[in-house]
């Protein structure tokens, strides 16, 4: 399911980092009290009142861009607007109304999107007063914030949440959303049309073709499926401004709504830090993953050098150990019913569920195998565990302590798990529960 993007837009120097960093949780954007630090746009999940959301930060808009980068800076914000299910507006009391605030209220208006007004900075009783002179921007719902201390900002996003499109029913079918994800130019369309067996999207040597997320509706062997091609993403650092940027944010919503990802590498090339960065997008979707090496044809295929590029990949990508690495030729046309085929079995290991019997079994084999760590004198004891969840696999261990649980021990146990129980190409997420002494 594909989630509600948030942008956050307004003039520079209003703070919108700051209120970016108060709603994700987390300090991710430059706060400075300086115009125009923000530059690129920065995104990050966000959830309140049981709905998650993509929260868009952007640079300040300004009515008449002054050079090249303040163009750019708008260019990117107009992008966040177009894409964005809610726009929250910010404006800053300790500034007053101005002619750039007169300004973006126009360009919001114009874009049709639900917009929710916040004046910050209203951190006392009498600023809070003064946020009332902003009703001459014409937008309601009006909030008076403080994005440093956070007053405010609890009705702002219960009106935010209120503001979002209806969530979507359950799929009536078991259709299969399979996005195709990768750096620019790994063949990522051509994989597509040699799915589909026909050229359904604009295939080009140039990087950057593709520009939006595509979906194609197929039957596969009578499975449903949804094939989600998308932009190519370079890496963080990489990303320009514009049309690029904007393909970015819309390639990690199709990530998120799909249930398996197919990573496309570039065979003659192997693992490069862009596809690294891009792995990563998708490990912090917990989405299930097939890597495909793409362009097979251009290298030696004999059963060595597939086994040592396959080798290398895992090194790489070693924290995507459990899932699978295929080779294909997507203009030849090879290897890609395995493709299809394997990224169909990945997905139904997404809802294996395990007996809380033969997990327990596998738990006391492990402590067996390998004593827990002790800490302050004091040594970790598991009682029992079960998988309350799938759609990732979720383990849940009660045990007397979970200070004392290390990350070494944690990762002993996912491997055990592994080991019996492959998940082949799944993320399982491990929970600890215990008593904390006081």
């Amino acid at each position: 399911m594909s989630q509600p993007i948030v942008a956050l837009v307004g003039r520079p120097n209003v703070g919108k980092s700051a209120l970016f960093n108060r709603l994700v949780g987390e300090r991710l954007a430059i706060v400075q009290d300086m115009p125009g630090t923000t530059r690129d746009r920065l995104y990050a999940q966000a959830d309140w009142a049981g709905r998650t959301f993509t929260v868009v930060d952007t640079g300040g808009i300004l009515a008449v861009p002054t050079d090249d980068m303040t163009q750019q800076v708008h260019g990117q914000a107009s992008l966040a607007i177009a894409e964005a299910d809610v726009v929250i507006f910010l404006t800053d009391v300790l500034s007053g109304l101005t002619p750039d605030d007169y300004d973006v209220a126009d360009i919001l208006r114009r874009s049709k999107k639900p917009v929710i007004l916040a004046v910050n900075k209203a951190d006392n009783a009498e600023r809070r007063l003064a946020a009332n002179e902003f009703y001459a921007l014409g937008i309601e719902p009006l909030f008076a914030i403080s994005a440093l201390h956070g007053t405010g900002t609890g009705d702002l996003l219960d009106a935010v949440v209120g503001a979002f499109p209806p969530q979507p029913e359950e799929e009536e079918a078991e259709r299969i959303g399979i996005a195709i994800v990768g750096r620019p130019n790994v063949g990522k369309s051509s994989l597509l049309n040699a799915i589909l067996g026909q050229e359904r999207t604009i295939v080009s040597p140039v990087p950057g073709t593709t520009r939006d997320a595509i979906d194609t509706e197929l039957t596969w062997k009578g499975q449903d499926l949804l094939l989600i091609d998308t932009a190519g993403i370079r890496r963080r650092g990489a990303v320009e401004p514009g049309l690029e940027k904007y393909s970015v944010l819309r390639t990690l919503r199709a990530i998120n709504r799909a249930d398996v990802v197919l990573l496309v590498l570039d065979s003659a090339e192997g693992v490069t830090a862009q596809d690294a960065h891009v792995a990563g997008y998708i490990l912090e979707e917990d989405k299930s993953v097939v890597v495909v090496l793409n362009k097979h044809d251009l290298v030696s295929n004999d059963h060595a050098a597939e086994e040592a590029l396959r080798a290398s990949v895992r090194t790489e990508l070693r924290f995507l150990s459990y899932v699978p690495v295929l080779f294909a030729s997507a203009l030849r046309r090879r290897g890609i019913q395995e493709v299809v085929d394997t990224a169909l079995r990945v997905r139904q290991s997404r809802f294996q569920r395990l007996t809380t019997g033969e997990l327990n079994e596998m738990v006391r084999e492990a402590v067996a195998q390998h004593a827990p760590p002790s800490k302050w004198g004091k040594r970790l004891r598991i009682y029992y565990a079960t998988q309350p969840k799938v759609d990732p696999p979720t383990f849940v261990f009660f045990v007397n302590d979970k200070r004392l649980v290390h990350f070494s021990y944690e990762r002993y146990l996912e491997n055990q798990i592994r080991a019996r129980f492959p998940f082949e190409g799944t993320p399982i997420r491990l929970e600890f529960r215990g008593h904390v002494p006081k």
